[in-house]
């Protein structure tokens, strides 16, 4: 696999990715998260290729506090790989190199999978809870103007 920073010609590919990883919910618009990222640190968007097709993604972000993980995603059919293993790697290390001393995450309480392969990569439960607000409504018309 070849690890590289999302550019535009991979869009399409990376959506379809992210619906097929059941990541993609009703209240995220997929495309504005992905301009708000490259208008954000698009260093730490990263995509995975095999073949020039797009089969990982993931996301960091660091807040000069804590680094964040978001939309880790492998194509089923090349999970359990180490696929998803090297994007953590390669996105980690981003983030150390920003000074970044600890990287938080969130996963659903009921994804036990995911849960088993964050604890393979040394992740820990923090014992907190994840609370959020929406400052913008992706359903909105022109919301992101």
């Amino acid at each position: 696999m070849n690890i590289k920073p999302y550019q535009s010609q991979y869009h399409t590919a990376v959506i379809e990715l992210w619906q097929t990883c059941g990541l993609v919910k009703p209240w995220n618009d997929p495309s504005k998260d992905i301009e708000r990222k490259v208008a954000h640190s698009p260093e730490l968007f990263l995509v995975g290729l095999v073949d020039g097709k797009v089969v990982g993604t993931v996301m960091g972000g660091y807040d000069g506090h804590r680094g964040w993980i978001n939309y880790l995603a492998v194509d089923p059919n090349a999970q359990k790989t180490g696929l998803g293993r090297a994007l953590m790697q390669a996105v980690e290390a981003l983030l150390l190199a920003q000074g970044c001393p600890k990287i938080n995450l969130q996963v659903r309480t009921s994804n036990e999978q995911v849960i088993a392969f964050y604890d393979k990569l040394g992740y820990s439960n923090d014992q907190v809870l994840g609370l959020g607000k929406r400052l913008i409504n992706d359903d909105e018309k022109d919301c992101w103007q």
